[in-house]
């Protein structure tokens, strides 16, 4: 029997944005997997969290443009813990320009405005 996926889910920094990460934070544990909801916090907290929790997957939420520096800040962090099988997915409004620079800097799946949940469901699932 498979485990059942871990999932910590934040808001990166001061964002004010929370509908969008509670909808999928709520989608994600109705399709059966343990959803670990923070709301804001910085990288450092975040990867304390999913260290703690065992997590298989970091979900950050930004809507603040602060994506290109604390997102990978959170991979920076938690490959610096050697928790390197962890994937960190981003949900939010990112220009498509950063979404290469991104994925170079460890954000294994990037999810923009009016991504179905189905679509980030299944794209988590396919992590275990």
């Amino acid at each position: 029997m498979k485990k059942k996926i871990r999932i910590v889910v934040a808001r990166l920094g001061m964002d004010a944005h929370w509908r969008g990460s509670i909808v999928v934070a709520r989608a994600l544990r109705d399709a059966g997997m343990e959803v670990i909801y923070l709301g804001n916090q910085m990288p450092e907290n975040i990867v304390a969290t999913a260290i703690q929790e065992d997590a298989d997957i970091v979900g950050l939420s930004t809507l603040s443009g602060n994506h290109m520096v604390l997102a990978p800040e959170v991979v920076r962090i938690l490959r610096e813990k050697g928790m390197d099988e962890v994937k960190v997915i981003l949900g939010g409004t990112i220009p498509p320009d950063d979404i290469p620079r991104l994925k170079k800097k460890g954000i294994a799946e990037i999810f923009g405005p009016g991504t179905s949940l189905k679509k980030i469901i299944d794209s988590v699932s396919g992590y275990n």
